[in-house]
């Protein structure tokens, strides 16, 4: 199974390059695949590549459900 997800772009680097927020851990990825982004749009992250970019509601969406998901486990596991 592969899981992509929604990154904020918080700095552009040379070479197509950026640092994007991965829920607080800092990466650094390629732009290669994507067009037009700047600092504060959300892309797809996958294995190290931005796959798209991301309306950022839609992407604040996703990344507050991700986070449901991980309440819910944690809580099985503490059950």
């Amino acid at each position: 199974m592969c899981l992509a997800i929604p990154a904020e772009i918080i700095k552009q680097l040379p070479n197509h390059r950026a640092i994007v927020n991965l829920g607080g851990v800092e990466k650094e990825i390629s732009l290669d695949l994507v067009d037009n982004v700047t600092v504060g749009d959300f892309v797809v992250v996958h294995v190290g590549y931005a796959l798209s970019k991301l309306n950022q509601d839609e992407a604040k969406k996703t990344l507050s459900l991700l986070q449901q998901m991980l309440e819910e486990y944690e809580q099985e596991g503490q059950s």
